[in-house]
C-alpha cells in the first residue's frame, strides 16, 4: 500500500535519548543517561493519601472531562509559585499543560512557520530541538560559557537573522549541561528581545533545584513587555508520571494556547491536576524540594569527585550549582558515540553530546546524569567510564605519535 504520509513525517525521528534508554533497561547497566528524578523520593503514600481523599471528596469531577484552562485551585498553586520567584502575572497568564514537553510543543504551534529561525543555545535540550523539527524551524545556534549565552555572539545572531522567532533558553542548570544564566545577561537577553523584538521561551524545569550558589530571578522577572513566555513543571519537583506543566504569559498568548491545546487533547488529565492540588494542600511542597536538593547535592559532589578522582586530566567539565547533569568535554579527535558505545560494553550509560547540538556541529562530550544512581552506583560507574576514557585517550596518543614517526 502506498504511504499517505504528510510531508512533515520526514522531519519527525525517535527521540535519540529514548532509544539510548530502552539500551539501558538491562539491571546490570549503571546509567547515567538519562534525565530521571530519583524515585525513590517520589512522595507515594503522600500521593496515595491525596489520590483517596480526591476519589472520596470528588470522584465523579475527578474522572469527568474538565476546562482547557487546568484546574483552578492548581493553577492558584502555580500563580503562587510563578509570584514568589518574582514573576509579576495573574490566573489568567496561566494555563496547566501535559508535561513541559506539550508547552514546548504548542510554541512551534503557535509561532514556527516553515524555515522560522529559532535562536538557541549550543547544545540545547533534544526535546525541544526534536519539537520544533517537527515544525521545520531553521536553528541558529550561539556559543555558551560557563555564565551561559554569550549576548555578544546572541546580538550578532539577531542581526544576521531578521527572521527570528523566539530565543529558546533554559537558564537554570540548563539541559544538558548543568550551567546557569547569568543575572547582568538574564537582563540583557530580555533588552535584545525588545530592541530586535523578537519572543524569548524560557523553559525552566529545574530552577526550583537549587542547591549551591545564590538564586537569580526568571528571563521573565525583566520582562515589561509580555514577550517572555515561561514554561516549567511539577515532574522535577514532585513526579514526572503525572505529566504536569505550565505555560505562564501574556493573555493573549494564553488564547491561542489554549485553542490549540484543545485541538490537541481538549484538556491536561482532570485526576492528576486534581490530585496534586489535593497533595499541596495537604503537604509541604517546599519540604520535599528541600529533601530532594539535599539527595541531588550529595550525588553530585559525589559525581564531582569521581571525575577528579577517574577521569583524564585532558577532560572539561561543568560544575553545575543545582539541576540534573554534568557536562564533560572530550579532546577534539574523540568521538563521543565511540565513548557511549565501549561504555555500554562496560556496563556504563552515558549519553553523547552531538544530539544536543541541532545542527550537529560537535561531536566531542557527554552528558551525564547524577540524580538517578545512589553514590555507590556512582562512584563504580564514574571509574568504569574512566577506564574507558583512559583506554581510548591512550589509543589516540598512539595514533597521533605514530602520524608524527611516518611524517
Amino acid at each position: 500500500m502506498e504511504n499517505k504520509f504528510a510531508k512533515r513525517t520526514h522531519l519527525v525521528e525517535s527521540s535519540e535519548t529514548r532509544e539510548i534508554l530502552k539500551v539501558t533497561e538491562r539491571p546490570e547497566i549503571i546509567s547515567f543517561a538519562g534525565g530521571l528524578p530519583a524515585p525513590e523520593l517520589f512522595p507515594v503514600e503522600h500521593l496515595q493519601n491525596a489520590c483517596a481523599a480526591v476519589l472520596k471528596e470528588a470522584g465523579e469531577s475527578a474522572l469527568q472531562y474538565s476546562t482547557t484552562e487546568g484546574f483552578l485551585p492548581l493553577r492558584r498553586v502555580i500563580f503562587q509559585r510563578m509570584s514568589r520567584i518574582g514573576i509579576n502575572t495573574n490566573l489568567k497568564n496561566v494555563l496547566v499543560t501535559s508535561g513541559s514537553q506539550q508547552a514546548i510543543d504548542l510554541c512551534g504551534r503557535l509561532f514556527i512557520d516553515g524555515g522560522d529561525t529559532i535562536i538557541c543555545l549550543s547544545p540545547t535540550y533534544l526535546a525541544a530541538i526534536n519539537a520544533f523539527k517537527t515544525y521545520n524551524a531553521k536553528f541558529v545556534e550561539v556559543d555558551m560559557d560557563d555564565e551561559g549565552m554569550i549576548m555578544e555572539e546572541l546580538e550578532k545572531k539577531l542581526i544576521e537573522n531578521p527572521n527570528t522567532k523566539f530565543i529558546y533558553t533554559i537558564p537554570d542548570f540548563q539541559n544538558p549541561t548543568g550551567r546557569t544564566l547569568k543575572l547582568e545577561r538574564r537582563k540583557k537577553m530580555v533588552e535584545l528581545a525588545s530592541q530586535y523584538n523578537v519572543l524569548i521561551v524560557e523553559d525552566n524545569p529545574y530552577g526550583a533545584i537549587r542547591f549551591l550558589g545564590d538564586e537569580f530571578p526568571p528571563v521573565k522577572h525583566f520582562d515589561t513587555e509580555g514577550r517572555v513566555i515561561y514554561i516549567s513543571t511539577f515532574s522535577k519537583i514532585l513526579t514526572p508520571g503525572l505529566r504536569l506543566g505550565w505555560i505562564c504569559a501574556d493573555e493573549g498568548f494564553i488564547e491561542k494556547y489554549v485553542a490549540f491545546k484543545q485541538a490537541a487533547d481538549l484538556h491536561t488529565d482532570s485526576f492528576a491536576q486534581r490530585m496534586t492540588a489535593k497533595y499541596l494542600e495537604l503537604y509541604d511542597l517546599e519540604e520535599h524540594i528541600h529533601k530532594i536538593k539535599s539527595v541531588y547535592k550529595e550525588r553530585c559532589t559525589v559525581m564531582l569527585s569521581c571525575l577528579e578522582e577517574f577521569f583524564p586530566k585532558r577532560l572539561s567539565y561543568s560544575k553545575p550549582e543545582g539541576g540534573l547533569f554534568i557536562w564533560v568535554e572530550l579532546p577534539e579527535n574523540v568521538s563521543a558515540e565511540h565513548i557511549f558505545s565501549e561504555g555500554l560494553k562496560n556496563n556504563v550509560a552515558c549519553v553523547p553530546g552531538t544530539l544536543f547540538f541541532p545542527n550537529r556541529t560537535s561531536r566531542n562530550a557527554l552528558r551525564l546524569n547524577y540524580s538517578n544512581m545512589s553514590k555507590e552506583k556512582i562512584i563504580e560507574g564514574i571509574k568504569l567510564l574512566g577506564e574507558v576514557l583512559h583506554r581510548e585517550l591512550q589509543k589516540e596518543t598512539t595514533f597521533l605519535d605514530s602520524k608524527l614517526t611516518v611524517n
